[in-house]
């Protein structure tokens, strides 16, 4: 029937526009919430129907070789061997720039909308240290939230969701709500499983005045 061949049309574009060997991927969630930054990740990797790995490791924290005691968090959602490609580059850019996130984060987008090579990278990051919450983009976008929560991946708009609701809830803490809404994006996300990595930072100080002013205006994140 007209139906069922209309059908038929409809899945053979979904599986030519997604690509057979297509990884699709995962849910990275960053909450920050009264003094604590926590970064959660799925663990699955799935190629077509096919799960391939429950377990997989999508979050990085970076220590500073300047300060041990700071440290970067780093989750990823894409191709993992652009996303190891970009998180190599972000390290040098923080050996570059010490301490500045934001800067580093802006240049390393710089370089990946630019560079021939990189620009062809598929992946996007959540950074996040002790003042600031990131993501990166392919387009060369650096954006920092205004709630302290930010997601990637493809049910990442279902932790964003309901890591909103849940924020204002004074019981909860920045773990409690980063669980609670991942645990919602896996019943609803089917490329995402409860496998669950959790890295955090405490202490989370206010950004100083002082270094705002020395930050050149063209690193300031959207």
């Amino acid at each position: 029937s007209l139906s069922a061949l209309g059908n038929r049309l409809y899945h053979a574009s979904v599986v030519s526009c997604m690509g057979a060997n297509e990884r699709h991927g995962t849910t990275i969630l960053c909450v920050r919430k009264n003094g604590k930054v926590c970064m959660m990740g799925d663990g699955m990797v799935s190629m077509g129907s096919v799960m391939v790995k429950p377990n997989a490791k999508k979050i990085r924290r970076i220590v500073s070789k300047t300060d041990e005691e700071k440290a970067t968090l780093v989750g990823f959602a894409g191709s993992t061997a652009d996303a190891f490609t970009l998180l190599e580059r972000l390290e040098g850019k923080l050996d570059e720039y010490p301490g500045q996130l934001a800067r580093s984060c802006v240049e390393l987008a710089k370089g990946w909308r630019t560079d021939k090579y990189l620009r062809r990278l598929e992946a996007s990051l959540i950074v996040a240290d002790e003042t600031i919450s990131l993501e990166l983009t392919g387009n060369g976008d650096v954006l920092e939230p205004h709630d302290g929560i930010l997601g990637v991946g493809s049910g990442s708009m279902f932790a964003v969701a309901a890591a909103r609701a849940l924020i204002d809830i004074e019981d909860l803490s920045a773990e409690d709500v980063a669980t609670k809404a991942m645990n919602i994006a896996g019943d609803m996300c089917i490329y995402t499983n409860k496998n669950f990595l959790t890295e955090t930072i405490d202490d989370v100080k206010e950004a100083d005045g002082d270094d705002d002013k020395k930050e050149d205006k063209d690193t300031t994140p959207l």
